[in-house]
């Protein structure tokens, strides 16, 4: 697992963008990057515009090794299709993607923990591994005993995000159901995502 956990928002001011759209990233004070020559601006190569693309796209899902996100990038060309899009298919189809979409947690990195914890169940199943793949039809809840822990609480009321339209959620029952695998398109990105340039950096 990576360390990036106590200082999660760091990347923002890395990348220059606020990755989640959360008000308290610290990219809304200073907009440039950390470190004493934070404020340079250079025009990056296509290697390193590649490597950003990558970099903000694995950290926007949190806590993603590089050896599994190169795992996501080989599965996504071994199926048919346009290979940028089945990548975004398999990162949306991770289990705690799918928990923090439903707005049972306040961020992908609560998520994790949530369903490290034990608190969510899909098809009547508890599910312990944040990097289980749901599929079409699965229906993911929050345990009854887990509904009034004040995150999830405090989660389903917020404004902060709107729900996709590929899940079908009820934010009473803290219950919801995935219903297709979403395209890029329809993936509510605060910032934009290009895999295509991610395709790019990995097949060099």
């Amino acid at each position: 697992m990576t360390k990036r956990i106590t200082a999660k928002y760091k990347i923002n001011r890395r990348l220059g963008e606020n990755l989640w759209g959360r008000p308290k990233s610290p990219i809304n004070k200073r907009e440039y990057a950390p470190g004493q020559h934070g404020q340079r601006r250079r025009k990056p190569s296509d290697f390193g515009t590649q490597l950003m693309a990558k970099q903000k796209l694995k950290g926007y899902y949190g806590n993603i090794t590089e050896k599994q996100f190169r795992k996501y990038y080989q599965e996504a060309t071994r199926r048919k299709g346009d290979t940028s899009e089945n990548l975004i298919g398999l990162l949306e189809q991770r289990l705690d993607a799918v928990v923090y979409r439903m707005k049972f947690v306040p961020t992908v990195f609560s998520a994790r923990q949530f369903v490290g914890h034990g608190h969510i169940m899909v098809n009547g199943q508890k599910v312990t591994i944040p990097s289980y793949r749901v599929r079409e039809g699965d229906v993911i809840e929050v345990k009854a005993k887990s509904r009034e822990i004040p995150m999830a609480m405090e989660a389903v009321v917020s404004t902060e995000r709107d729900i996709p339209e590929y899940m079908d959620v009820d934010l009473k029952a803290m219950k919801g159901t995935f219903v297709r695998v979403p395209a890029l398109a329809d993936v509510p990105y605060p910032v934009q995502m290009e895999p295509n340039l991610v395709i790019e950096f990995y097949s060099r």
